[in-house]
């Protein structure tokens, strides 16, 4: 296994308005923001005295954030860097995950690949490839 976490995706429906409130728990704005269109999302990461958090809001009222916003989560997801995408995503597919989004580039990662897996215990998990 060779996974280094590196944040907690969190749904908003407003970045500005979400990194005003988390600035009271020490949260600064890291880097420029971000939109993707493959993802249908808007973020920005913010880091902190917890873990680094990555925004996101959606592009659209049909986006994949909709039913996490509509049923009132905002910490949504678990991400890790891998060297080894395609090797963890068939460890984590034999320990009983279930691919949400096979692997597409991403704009927050220089294009690199990310996938999105679906634990036994509905965790979602991001992949984020690493060189």
């Amino acid at each position: 296994m060779s996974l280094l976490f590196h944040h907690i995706g969190v749904a908003c429906l407003d970045l500005d308005s979400e990194t005003r409130r988390l600035a009271a728990l020490g949260y600064a704005v890291e880097g420029d923001d971000f939109s993707d269109t493959i993802q249908g999302v808007r973020g920005r990461f913010l880091n902190g005295g917890g873990p680094r958090l990555e925004l996101l809001s959606p592009l659209s009222e049909a986006g994949v954030l909709t039913p996490w916003l509509k049923s009132g989560v905002k910490l949504y997801h678990l991400a890790y860097q891998t060297k080894e995408l395609d090797g963890e995503i068939a460890r984590m597919r034999s320990a009983g995950a279930k691919i949400v989004v096979a692997p597409v580039p991403a704009v927050a990662f220089e294009k690199r690949r990310i996938a999105f897996l679906m634990m036994p215990n509905m965790l979602l998990t991001e992949l984020i490839e690493i060189a």
